[in-house]
């Protein structure tokens, strides 16, 4: 059984050094355990840092791509190097290394595919009351999105067996903490929450570079994720809204024509005709929505299908040229 621990690194050379001496070189259940840094396009001394420092594996992005792009890089990383599972936390020492074991005991005993560090946001000290609110909502959002238990949906802490990451297809620019959670509920796999600590911030996140940038960028990855993963349900509620609004009307309108008075408000039936059409539409086009679902669902099944195929073939090919390590 082999670990891969993942960090997705843009200028973080003074982080390194605290980051990845506390990670574990052994774990109860694992026979190798590996460091593997994706270098985000950093400008500074990062990579040098992690050679120091004796990281098995250093991926190099041609430019910085973000945190999302980093992170998907990473797990195609960790894939060809053999991993059984990955572990992704960050490079700021955010996380603390010791709960490494209790973050992957859910996957060594078969109960889920993918395991969360639940950093307790509703009590957590770094996080302003503001944010504290925010984060439960965000939270609570995403676990309707989802359709699975969610206390901390924005933890980086992770960790994914070889069948999760080889079906997690990253497309936000943004950050994959959303998007991959609201994948697992709408693929059926296994998430476990595990509760986990935090040590003291050693400097502000570069993910949230202010509050309306954060919430505008996570308000959109949750809204493109679920219309991607559910867009039945999306249409067909807005249809079902605009539907309603223009029966209201057509009722009001009634009235009034009953009473005698329905010269005087002709617009209702004008606006009840409007509503009620592109009501109809929109439902239309959820069902639409749905067909083009199935077929992403069969082309996301066929990638899933060629990359172990490919992780296969890589794995016979590391067999043959080393034959002592085949046990």
């Amino acid at each position: 059984m082999k670990l891969i621990i993942q960090i997705p690194c843009y200028n973080e050379e003074t982080a390194l050094p605290l980051t990845v001496p506390a990670l574990p070189k052994q774990l109860p259940g694992i026979d190798v355990v590996e460091y593997l840094i994706v270098d985000d396009g950093s400008t500074d001394e990062t990579v040098r840092v992690a050679q120091t420092l004796g990281v098995h594996h250093i991926v190099r992005l041609p430019q910085h791509v973000g945190l999302a792009g980093a992170f998907a890089a990473g797990l195609e990383a960790c894939l060809l190097r053999g991993a059984d599972l990955i572990v992704n936390t960050d490079a700021d020492n955010q996380y603390c290394a010791e709960d490494i074991p209790r973050l992957i005991e859910p996957l060594l005993q078969g109960r889920a595919q993918v395991a969360v560090g639940d950093r307790g946001i509703a009590t957590l000290a770094a996080f302003s009351p503001l944010k504290r609110v925010l984060q439960r909502l965000g939270s609570r959002v995403v676990q309707q999105a989802s359709g699975v238990p969610i206390p901390d949906a924005t933890s980086g802490f992770r960790a994914f067996s070889r069948e999760a990451a080889l079906r997690m297809l990253v497309l936000s620019d943004y950050s994959y903490t959303l998007e991959t959670l609201i994948q697992a509920g709408a693929r059926r796999i296994s998430v476990e929450y595990v509760p986990v600590r935090t040590n003291p911030q050693s400097r502000p996140s570069r993910l949230i570079h202010s509050l309306p940038h954060y919430l505008a960028n996570s308000a959109g990855t949750i809204v493109r994720a679920y219309s991607m993963y559910r867009p039945l349900q999306i249409f067909l509620a807005i249809g079902g809204v605009l539907i309603a609004a223009g029966i209201l009307l057509g009722v009001r309108y009634l009235y009034f024509f009953l009473n005698g008075q329905g010269t005087g408000h002709i617009q209702s039936v004008i606006l009840a005709a409007v509503l009620l059409i592109v009501g109809f539409q929109v439902g239309l086009i959820g069902l639409v929505a749905d067909l083009i679902g199935f077929n992403r669902k069969i082309l996301e099944e066929a990638l899933y299908r060629i990359r172990r195929l490919e992780l296969s073939r890589e794995d016979r090919g590391e067999a043959k040229k080393n034959p002592e390590n085949r046990n």
